[in-house]
C-alpha cells in the first residue's frame, strides 16, 4: 500500500534535512541586491541575484538594527546567514544575520545617488537637449584612439557617407586621469567649432572601467556643449551617467555612427525622386499656363477688343432701361395704393358725416353722447362741416 503524505508534511521533512545541513546553517553568499522592501516592522526583504540565479532573502528587525550602511537595489553585498524553508510555502530562502558591502557596491551607491542629484536639477530634461544635424560635414569622436570604438565610428560612418569628414580626439577612457582628460576633449572641440556632432564612446567593461563617464565633471561638460554630443559608452546593457546627459545615446559606437549620418544612397534617391517630381510639376504648370494663353489669344476679346466694348456698352444700356422702366412701374403701382388707402380712410373718417349736415358735440376733449352728463351752464363746443359753435347749456 502506498504511503500519502500531506504538503504540509512534506514541507516539514524538507525544511528539517536542511536545518541539518551543516554548510546551509552558516553560509555567506555574494550578490546583487533587487526588490529591496523595508517592512514596517523594520524586517528587510530583498533577492540576491547574479548572472546565474536569484534568491530570496529576509532580515529581521533584530540584526537590520545592526547595519552600518542603507540597503538599496543594486548594490553588491555579502551576507551572512543560513538558509531554511517557509513552510507554508515551501520555498527556501536566506534568512540574513549579516550583511557587507562587496567591491562594486560602493560604486553603484555613488552612481545612483549622483543620478538623483542631476535628475534633480533637471540636466536629463528633454528640454535641454540639442537636435542633431541632418546632414553632418565633420564628425569629433572622443575615444580611444587605440580601442574598437573609433575603428567601428570610422568604418560604419564611411560607408554610409563617404564626404562626412572624421575628426579624433584621444583621450583616455578609464583610470585616475580619464575623466579631466574627457572634459578637456570636450572643449577643445567645442572651441575648435568645425564639427557639427560629438560621439563620445569606449567599448564595454566593468562599472570600474566605465567609471570616468560616471563623473560629475564630465557630465557637466557634455551638459554645457554647444555641440550635440551623441553618448556610445559599453554596450547595450550599460548605462552611464554620461548616456542620461547626452543629447542622444547609442547602444554601441557603431550605432552612434548610423546615428550621425544618414546613409547616402538613401538620400541620393530622395533627391533624385525630388528633382524628377519637381521637373515633372514645372512642365505641368508651363502646358497649363500655355494653354491658358492660346485660350486668350483666340478668344473675341483678344481678336476685336472694340467690337466687345461696345457689345458690353449696349448691354449696360439695356439694362440701364430696364430698369427705369421697372422703376416707373413700382412707382405707378405704389401712387394706386396711396390713392386707394386714402380712399379708405376718408370713407370711415368722421369727418364725412359733417357733410352730410351732421355735427359734433363735445364737453371738452370728450364727445357727448348722453344727456345726463351735462348740466346748465356748462360750456360745449358744436363742430360743423365749416366751423366749430362756441355755447353755454
Amino acid at each position: 500500500m502506498k504511503s500519502v503524505y500531506s504538503v504540509s508534511k512534506v514541507n516539514q521533512y524538507i525544511k528539517a534535512l536542511i536545518d541539518e545541513d551543516v554548510l546551509l546553517g552558516n553560509i555567506y553568499v555574494e550578490g546583487e541586491i533587487s526588490n529591496f522592501k523595508e517592512h514596517t516592522s523594520g524586517h528587510l526583504y530583498f533577492t540576491l541575484k547574479d548572472a546565474g540565479g536569484a534568491m530570496n532573502c529576509v532580515m529581521f528587525r533584530s540584526s537590520a538594527e545592526r547595519l552600518k550602511f542603507r540597503a538599496e537595489n543594486g548594490m553588491k553585498v555579502v551576507v551572512g546567514g543560513y538558509i531554511s524553508i517557509y513552510e507554508k510555502t515551501g520555498n527556501y530562502q536566506l534568512y540574513a544575520r549579516s550583511m557587507e558591502k562587496a567591491g562594486k557596491g560602493d560604486l553603484y551607491a555613488e552612481f545612483e545617488r549622483l543620478k538623483k542629484e542631476l535628475q534633480k536639477r533637471g540636466i536629463f530634461d528633454e528640454k535641454h537637449k540639442k537636435k542633431l544635424p541632418e546632414y553632418p560635414k565633420c564628425i569629433a569622436v572622443i575615444t580611444s584612439s587605440t580601442g574598437a570604438a573609433v575603428r567601428d565610428v570610422i568604418r560604419v560612418t564611411g560607408r554610409r557617407n563617404k564626404n562626412v569628414k572624421i575628426a579624433v580626439r584621444p583621450t583616455l577612457v578609464q583610470g585616475e586621469n580619464a575623466a579631466d582628460d574627457i572634459v578637456n576633449a570636450i572643449k577643445e572641440v567645442n572651441e575648435w567649432k568645425k564639427a557639427d556632432v560629438i560621439i563620445l564612446g569606449r567599448g564595454g567593461g566593468s562599472i570600474e572601467d566605465l567609471w570616468a563617464f560616471n563623473e560629475e565633471k564630465v557630465a557637466r561638460a557634455i551638459f554645457e556643449s554647444k555641440i550635440p554630443i551623441i553618448s556610445a559608452v559599453g554596450h547595450e546593457t550599460d548605462f552611464t551617467i554620461a548616456d542620461f546627459v547626452a543629447d542622444m545615446r547609442a547602444a554601441t559606437p557603431s550605432m552612434a555612427g548610423e546615428l550621425a549620418v544618414k546613409e547616402s544612397i538613401g538620400t541620393r534617391e530622395k533627391l533624385e525622386n525630388m528633382m524628377t517630381r519637381t521637373e515633372r510639376a514645372l512642365i505641368r504648370n508651363i502646358e497649363d499656363k500655355k494653354r491658358r494663353l492660346e485660350y486668350c489669344i483666340k478668344s473675341a476679346a483678344m481678336r476685336k477688343p472694340y467690337e466687345r466694348i461696345c457689345s458690353m456698352q449696349v448691354y449696360i444700356d439695356e439694362m440701364q432701361r430696364k430698369m427705369t422702366r421697372e422703376i416707373e412701374i413700382k412707382t405707378e403701382k405704389e401712387k394706386v395704393r396711396l390713392t386707394n388707402a386714402v380712399d379708405a380712410l376718408e370713407k370711415v373718417s368722421p369727418l364725412n358725416i359733417l357733410k352730410r349736415g351732421y355735427s359734433l358735440a363735445y364737453k371738452g376733449d370728450v364727445p357727448i353722447r348722453d344727456i345726463s352728463g351735462i348740466n346748465g351752464g356748462d360750456e360745449i363746443k358744436i363742430y360743423i362741416e365749416k366751423g366749430t359753435i362756441y355755447a353755454d347749456v
